[in-house]
């Protein structure tokens, strides 16, 4: 099968693109390079030839021969989509929605969206599953609603669209990701020995390993049609519901002499509990793997290894939001996000010094 994956140089997709290769697949990578800072270790696998290229200027040529779209590259997580909503809808919703569109026309019969959790928000007391009512509360998630909801008139007998709503993601990725819960909270205790939470830890979130994220797309990229087509489905397993204090403690215990404490409260109001039921029935061949105790003690091995610092931790490559202030403020891309040229020295003169 020949596959576009948009985002391979992103936290999840330098886990999905060394899968792709190593089960035969003809890989088109794409990802427009914002968090090349971002390079924790060495991978394992291959990596794919990258066309450096924005997901808003992907072309109608970039699609032909395509069998399968797996479109991962959006801006990610809720401070940033929270501090720069226009962008967001910008990239997030009609960047995804124009891709789509460009696809299902190139005769790309496949469309995996990378979804999320999130849009369950603020959840209650119910467990969500696929048929619950949305709720999101961020940009973020607002535009994870609103792609399902413009792609799912797209499909048709010949381009089926798959929405996998992702758990919160944690694990080992080369690209890796300090600025969701699990990862944090993992860096925390090798660096700092302590694991302060300012809040109470009572909101619920799924988790998801990103190794068992690549798993899902793989099965939904090669189920039936008839398994797959218009649906959505949540990635993660009914175990893996954890209140963010039971995270706390998983990791606290994979790092030793680490100390845990909490506050009171907080305000944020994400707190939601998924049902996972659906994809583990009918997606053949898909379950998961990782739990959070293994991921912490993967996240512990590995930093001990590589010998992670505080240093290390927390600079911009592996925060989302610090890396692209970065860029905007040195410059290196546009308000719209867009990369600009950099400057380049007019040759010296001959006879004067270079």
């Amino acid at each position: 099968m020949k596959i576009l994956v948009t985002g391979t140089e992103g936290y999840l997709g330098s886990l999905l693109a060394p899968e792709l290769l190593r089960l035969g697949h003809e890989l088109l990578a794409v990802d427009t390079g914002y968090y090349k800072a971002g390079w924790l270790y060495h991978g394992e696998g291959q990596t794919p030839r990258t066309l450096a290229k924005d997901l808003r200027h992907i072309e109608a040529a970039d699609l032909e021969g395509i069998d399968a779209v797996v479109h991962m590259a959006e801006l990610s997580n809720d401070p940033l989509g929270q501090l720069l909503p226009n962008i967001t809808y910008d990239i997030n919703h009609a960047g995804s929605v124009r891709l789509a569109r460009l696809a299902k026309a190139a005769g790309v019969t496949r469309f995996v969206y990378m979804s999320s959790c999130s849009v369950y928000g603020a959840g209650g007391a119910d467990v969500k599953d696929e048929t619950s009512p949305v709720n999101p509360q961020t940009a973020y998630a607002e535009c994870k609603v609103m792609v399902e909801r413009d792609l799912l008139p797209l499909a048709d007998d010949t381009f089926s669209p798959v929405f996998l709503r992702n758990a919160t993601a944690f694990g080992a990725s080369p690209r890796m990701r300090f600025d969701i819960v699990l990862n944090n909270l993992s860096g925390l205790a090798a660096t700092q020995k302590q694991i302060s939470m300012t809040s109470d830890g009572t909101p619920w979130r799924p988790l998801v390993h990103g190794l068992d994220i690549a798993r899902a797309i793989i099965c939904a990229l090669t189920a039936p049609q008839e398994n797959v087509h218009g649906q959505v489905f949540n990635v993660g397993s009914n175990e893996q519901n954890y209140r963010v204090r039971e995270i706390a403690e998983v990791v606290a215990g994979a790092f030793p002499g680490c100390g845990l404490s909490f506050g009171e409260p907080g305000a944020d109001t994400r707190s939601y509990r998924v049902n996972f039921d659906k994809i583990h029935s009918q997606l053949p061949g898909f379950r998961c793997e990782w739990n959070a105790e293994r991921g912490a003690q993967q996240l512990a091995a590995l930093f001990a290894q590589i010998g992670l610092t505080a240093e290390i931790f927390e600079s911009r490559g592996f925060t989302r939001l610090k890396q692209l202030e970065y860029l905007l403020s040195t410059g290196q891309i546009d308000n719209d996000f867009y990369w600009r040229p950099l400057p380049v020295p007019a040759p010296a003169r001959e006879g004067t010094p270079a």
